[in-house]
């Protein structure tokens, strides 16, 4: 097997050619998982899409909070095309092998746009938040030059943390085995592979995990503290249900992106042994799903993109 060697401190590293992703070694209905996958990522790719397409053709709908839900969609296509095309060719049609240099670049684009999603989540938090709390200062604290500006600086921030984060994978030297044990070239399964000392990348791993994950959902429940306390001063109980039902769907989406990734991380916490088939099942599900909720959570909630999208379809069926 060929070896490429590079030189680091006087020390030899070692990248092997690529790796083999072993996960799901003895889950029964592997072929049926992967169909069902197959159908989560063309529900993705078309109701996304459909979103991206009928907020950008609809001037009206040129607002900052459509800004949001449209970075939210590029967020999620992305983030699916990043894992599951990868798990079809690698569990349905058994070519499990990835070459190194792809594993790095399909690592960076899976951990740069999961980071991504929880800060979009915490985006769409900041324009309910001016809404309700603040809505005299809407045209101040809330124009589409902020919201791009935002969004603009929170790809860089993460496009930038992710680059250091990948790079220093390639400090580490693969002598021994290369079969990882996930659903795609993931991170920590791959550093652990390495003989020789992984702790930087493991405290990097670690911060930039804490840090993308509990930042945007530390924001959002300040955010939502803040919108109760100000719906419960509003005198009118019209006015409160009102205000309340326009966070339902941003609160649908927290859920479904936030809970999963609680309830793994605290089963491996508390629960000592976790069968290896149903980790991985359970980090993919929650990897995998949201990005495929999220459209139609916003298509069926949102009463602007309700209405559009119907005439879009009127106009489909009418069309000769």
């Amino acid at each position: 097997m060929s070896l490429l060697r590079t030189v680091l401190n006087t020390s030899v590293i070692i990248h092997p050619p690529g790796f083999y992703i072993i996960g799901f070694q003895s889950f029964p209905y592997i072929s049926v998982y992967m169909i069902f996958l197959t159908f989560v990522y063309m529900v993705t790719l078309v109701f996304n899409g459909l979103l991206i397409y009928i907020i950008s053709s609809n001037h009206c709908l040129h607002t900052p909070k459509f800004l949001a839900v449209v970075n939210l969609a590029v967020i999620d296509i992305i983030l699916n095309t990043s894992t599951i095309p990868s798990m079809i060719k690698s569990f349905l049609f058994k070519n499990n092998f990835i070459p190194f240099n792809p594993c790095l670049v399909q690592m960076y684009v899976y951990y740069t746009f999961a980071a991504l999603e929880s800060y979009a989540l915490a985006i769409l938090a900041y324009d309910r938040f001016i809404a309700i709390c603040l809505p005299l200062r809407q045209n101040s604290f809330n124009t589409l030059p902020i919201m791009s500006c935002m969004i603009g600086l929170i790809w860089a921030y993460n496009l930038l943390l992710s680059v250091y984060t990948i790079s220093i994978m390639t400090r580490l030297s693969y002598c021994n085995s290369v079969r990882v044990f996930s659903y795609f070239c993931d991170y920590a399964p791959v550093f652990r592979l390495a003989c020789n000392d992984y702790t930087l990348q493991w405290s990097v791993a670690s911060t930039a995990s804490m840090v993308n994950l509990m930042g945007p959902f530390t924001f959002i429940l300040l955010s939502y503290t803040s919108i109760l306390v100000t719906v419960f001063r509003m005198k009118s109980v019209s006015s409160r249900l009102k205000a309340l039902a326009t966070c339902i769907e941003h609160l649908i989406l927290v859920a479904v992106f936030f809970i999963p990734i609680f309830i793994i991380f605290l089963m491996g916490l508390y629960v000592r042994s976790i069968d290896p088939d149903q980790r991985v099942l359970s980090l993919s599900l929650a990897s995998c799903i949201p990005p495929c909720i999220n459209p139609i959570v916003y298509s069926l909630k949102t009463k602007e993109i309700k209405t559009r999208a119907l005439a879009l379809v009127q106009r489909m069926k009418t069309s000769p």
